[in-house]
């Protein structure tokens, strides 16, 4: 092998970077989302945009392991210079993100009528959201395929590609929601529809850039790819993700459907601040991916040192963003909900949320760093294990609190489970360091 990169902070800069910049679009794509069918001065489209989201979200996460699986592999591959093997668990990503988006399409109906068998949003809300579903689903396929790619970019520190898909799929979806919800009037419809075109131009673009993968023809070697003993330890490690990403979902989902049963407004008001929560998330998502790429990559060479100090450098830098973002949202906040939405009732109800919104970053970032580190090790069973404690503890606070304190209780139910993940994880972070060989 040839002699491992040093970790410095311009590393992590560098693979982090990119990511930030590109998830920053992704939650700006969900303002203009939201941002576009406020402007008919409704709660209900609102509310519809956000629980078909959510619902379609949920689903799609389900296969959210492909996109950590990849990169845990890919990382410890690839820092072994194993590239035949880094071509051939890209393809095994690809072809679970296909056969995934395959079956949801097929049993959208099922599943969309069990999400709302569970949800008491208004008629109006219902019907709008299912119109929203019907049209989005159809990329699925490509969608869930990204996230394999988008794996195995990051496990290569190629995290400009991945900017460059972002940037293509939002920026698409962007301007074809302005186009066909304010120019031709489609209303949700259009939304979806805008969503739809710029995922599967997502894929292609994504298709591109892994080319020298392709080029190598490890990748369309089927003894290699579908190897039993790296086919057993692929599903062990995705299943364990699986869950845990199901886990985490429920609690987002379960956040929403809750907040419905407070009413339309409420519902709508809990919804443009989740985009706040996107922010939060994708902007410590990028020092979360270095480091499961860096600490992926040392773990595929055995050395504890470089292990511990890309923990550190993306942990470190992690901080910093969360307590930027607590207080960008003290000071702009409102100005960024009166943006959002026209509706009087709607601005007056999420600005008497936004403290939570505050909070997040700096409750969250531990949950969010401890993620990457884990993911980068492959160390699965125990991130399976404490996202299951952390979700008995959500629980258990939202019974108790959100009969006392309504949305206010949900709120802080949901900041405990940020907290819960993070303490959890970080008892077995001692333990993962010591099994990094010396």
């Amino acid at each position: 092998m040839a002699e491992p990169r040093p970790v410095t902070h311009r590393r992590v800069l560098a693979v982090a970077g990119p990511i930030v910049l590109s998830n920053a679009t992704v939650p700006i794509l969900g303002a203009v989302d939201t941002g576009v069918v406020g402007q008919m001065g409704e709660a209900a489209p609102i509310g519809a945009v956000g629980i078909g989201a959510v619902i379609l979200t949920a689903l799609y996460w389900l296969f959210g392991f492909l996109r950590m699986g990849t990169t845990g592999f890919a990382s410890q591959a690839l820092g072994r210079d194993d590239l035949d093997e880094g071509a051939a668990i890209l393809t095994r990503g690809l072809a679970i993100g296909a056969a995934g988006g395959l079956a949801i399409i097929a049993l959208q109906w099922p599943l969309f009528a069990g999400a709302f068998l569970i949800s008491p949003a208004s008629d109006e809300v219902e019907t709008l959201a299912r119109q929203y579903m019907s049209i989005r689903v159809w990329s699925a396929p490509a969608l869930i395929s990204l996230y394999a790619i988008t794996g195995w970019l990051i496990a290569a520190e190629r995290t400009r590609g991945v900017f460059m898909i972002q940037v293509l799929m939002n920026g698409l979806n962007i301007a074809l929601d302005l186009w066909f919800v304010l120019g031709l009037g489609w209303g949700v419809g259009g939304v979806a529809t805008a969503t739809f075109i710029a995922e599967w131009s997502g894929l292609a673009l994504g298709l591109w850039l892994c080319r020298d993968a392709f080029a190598r023809p490890a990748w369309r070697d089927m003894s290699r790819v579908l190897d039993p003993t790296k086919m057993k330890r692929f599903a062990q490690v995705n299943g364990d993700i699986l869950v845990r990403s199901l886990l985490l979902q429920m609690i987002f989902v379960s956040f929403l459907l809750a907040g419905a049963r407070f009413g339309d407004v409420k519902l709508a008001a809990n919804q443009i601040l989740l985009q706040f929560l996107e922010i939060t998330a994708f902007a410590m998502d990028g020092f979360a991916f270095a480091a499961e790429a860096i600490v992926g990559s040392a773990l595929g060479r055995g050395r504890r040192d470089l292990f511990r100090r890309g923990a550190a450098l993306a942990s470190l830098w992690g901080a910093v963003t969360g307590l930027v973002l607590a207080v960008v949202f003290l000071t702009a906040g409102g100005w960024v909900i009166d943006v959002m939405t026209t509706a009087p009732l709607v601005r007056e109800e999420a600005r008497s949320f936004l403290p939570y919104m505050v909070a997040a970053p700096i409750f969250g970032c531990a949950a969010w760093m401890l993620d990457g580190i884990f993911i980068g090790a492959t160390r699965t069973g125990d991130m399976r294990n404490m996202m299951g404690l952390s979700f008995v503890i959500y629980v258990v606070a939202a019974l108790l609190l959100v009969p006392s304190f309504g949305n206010h209780g949900l709120w802080l139910a949901f900041l405990i489970s940020f907290v819960a993940r993070g303490v959890t994880l970080g008892w077995k972070y001692p333990a993962l360091e010591r099994s990094v060989a010396a």
